[in-house]
């Protein structure tokens, strides 16, 4: 929603997209307010309270397209993610539910607008989780570079200790990172490279989901992104640990791969999840925004 412009005065100019993020930001993280407009002596943006009929967030001044699909899409997290455990996961994938091939080639299934919403919600995030997988073959930064934003805590659950010491997250300094294995793997003080090692109670193949979110939460990482890959993020789901999943559907057709998600089989339709979702155009993608837990 917009606030009113005095009757007379010139109609001002819309707000650039990067200063509708730093404004994102400063909500998520409560910095200090982005120097966006020089006239402008109160915050860009600001969220309603649920009552309000006039919806999620307000600005002080017009936004173009750009600015309000930024707004309609990330400040419903920050709103939801406000002073609680939040957990978001995340999976691009083709039309044929495919997030990478067999061998686990993955980049990029999803094109560039995906990229840069993966950074952020880096951005928004406290800590970026993934699988020991999605390291082994990516070898990804799990840092901010597409938009603004500061690298949030990376954290790797690499259950049996697959994974040496060489990978980037470990040793790069790019920002501080955690290696999350099986408790009988794990020694006090041990140190994977740069990465703290902590163990944790497995749970059946892996690691309990429950026990590294709490884990998290006391060091104050309370906003977790799980960025992948489809195990990790199937184990957070049929946990019940995720308060929001995100698809992104690429039109792209592989044949064969590797699934998005590995769960229990259902016998019926009626046994499956639908829960309510947001759809958002990501140039050729379309980003599924799905509410797990209110």
């Amino acid at each position: 929603m917009m606030t009113s412009e005095c009757p007379g005065s010139p109609s001002p100019q819309p707000p650039d997209p990067d200063t509708v993020w730093r404004a994102i930001l400063d909500i998520r993280h409560g910095g200090s307010a982005p120097a966006d407009i020089p006239s402008l002596t109160h915050p860009l943006l600001k969220l309603t309270p649920e009552r309000d009929r006039t919806g999620p967030w307000q600005s002080a001044r017009p936004l173009d397209a750009a600015g309000s699909f930024l707004c309609d899409l990330y400040l419903p997290l920050c709103a939801a993610a406000s002073g609680r455990s939040y957990a978001v996961a995340h999976l691009g994938q083709s039309l044929d539910g495919r997030i990478a091939t067999l061998c686990g080639a993955s980049q990029w299934v999803t094109g560039p607008e995906d990229i840069v919403h993966n950074h952020r919600m880096r951005a928004l995030s406290d800590a970026v989780l993934v699988g020991a997988g999605t390291v082994r073959h990516d070898d990804p930064k799990l840092t901010v570079r597409h938009c603004a934003g500061d690298n949030p805590v990376r954290v790797v659950v690499d259950t049996n200790r697959r994974l040496e010491s060489g990978y980037g997250v470990f040793c790069d300094g790019a920002a501080p990172s955690l290696l999350l294995c099986a408790e009988d793997l794990a020694r006090p003080a041990e140190r994977v490279g740069d990465a703290e090692v902590i163990g944790l109670p497995r749970l059946g193949q892996g690691l309990d989901p429950a026990s590294i979110l709490t884990l998290l939460k006391e060091r104050g990482l309370r906003f977790v992104f799980i960025e992948g890959g489809g195990v990790t993020v199937s184990r957070f789901l049929q946990a019940g640990c995720l308060d929001r999943l995100q698809v992104t559907v690429a039109p792209l057709i592989l044949g064969s791969g590797r699934p998005s998600f590995t769960l229990p089989e259902i016998d019926t339709i009626d046994g499956g999840l639908r829960p309510r979702s947001r759809h958002f155009v990501l140039g050729s993608d379309i980003l599924f925004d799905c509410a797990l837990r209110d």
